[in-house]
């Protein structure tokens, strides 16, 4: 395979997981697997989570394809290098940014991520089964990023108010 396919499928793979992600977050997590998920959407006191057992299928499929394409670096590899990818991105946008699990990155002034943040707590706003919205974890509504726009960001609206009055 070459370089650029390789690159092609790895990128088209991670794209096409935001897709995945959606299709199983709105229709499977909110469905059949509600019971396993439920524990993403309530407050509790643990550091894990049901919620978290979704990793090891996500990781299996990815480890899978790159271990059954490594001899040739074949398509499976590619597409497993690109659920990992996706992961590893998911990992840090949702769990360290947004729900804060590690402490290590809080707030960002970033409006894409604002805007993303703000679509998942609408998503979090309600906590049962029904009535959700925004089930993504990249891909944000216009109305997000028009929301981001117009509120500062915290904490960033008074520096630049002093930093401009001693121009």
């Amino acid at each position: 395979m070459t370089t650029m396919a390789a690159v092609a499928l790895t990128s088209a793979t991670f794209l096409g997981m935001e897709f995945v992600a959606w299709f199983m977050h709105k229709y499977v997590l909110h469905g059949a697997l509600w019971f396993l998920h439920r524990s993403h959407h309530v407050r509790h006191p643990h550091h894990f989570e049901r919620n978290d057992f979704f990793f090891l299928f996500y990781g299996a499929l990815s480890m899978a394809g790159i271990m059954y394409g490594s001899a040739e670096k074949d398509w499976r590899f590619w597409v497993g290098i690109g659920i990992a990818a996706y992961g590893t991105v998911y990992f840090f946008v949702h769990d360290v940014l947004i729900h804060g699990r590690l402490r290590f990155w809080r707030k960002s002034g970033n409006k894409y991520l604002r805007a993303l943040n703000m679509a998942h707590k609408m998503h979090h706003k309600t906590t049962g089964r029904d009535g959700s919205e925004e089930f993504g974890m990249l891909w944000v509504s216009p109305k997000y990023f028009e929301l981001a726009r117009r509120k500062p960001a915290p904490g960033r609206a008074g520096r630049n108010l002093s930093a401009s009055s001693n121009s």
